[in-house]
């Protein structure tokens, strides 16, 4: 089973980190309000980014980090920029 780690931009603007076994179908619920209570009330959600893992202890290893970032660093992250990253 593969797991995703994930980041969604929500209506609000405010990014939205989770993880997941099947990509898919938790966009489709995070969309359709029924992904818990921020995605809910922050629609609409778009998925701007994510990644792949082999096991669920590494995906929630990388979800920590990620929610442990300021949202600059997390964009930068996003857009691939390199250098931002490593000065966020």
């Amino acid at each position: 089973m593969r797991w995703y780690v994930y980041i969604l931009r929500c209506g609000n603007g405010d990014l939205y980190t989770g993880l997941t076994p099947d990509l898919e179908r938790r966009l489709i619920q995070h969309q359709s309000g029924r992904g818990g209570w921020f995605t809910k009330t922050t629609q609409p959600v778009q998925l701007i980014y994510h990644e792949q893992f082999p096991t669920k202890v590494e995906a929630v290893q990388r979800e920590a980090q990620l929610k442990g970032w300021t949202r600059r660093k997390k964009l930068a992250l996003v857009t691939g920029d390199r250098e931002a990253l490593k000065k966020a």
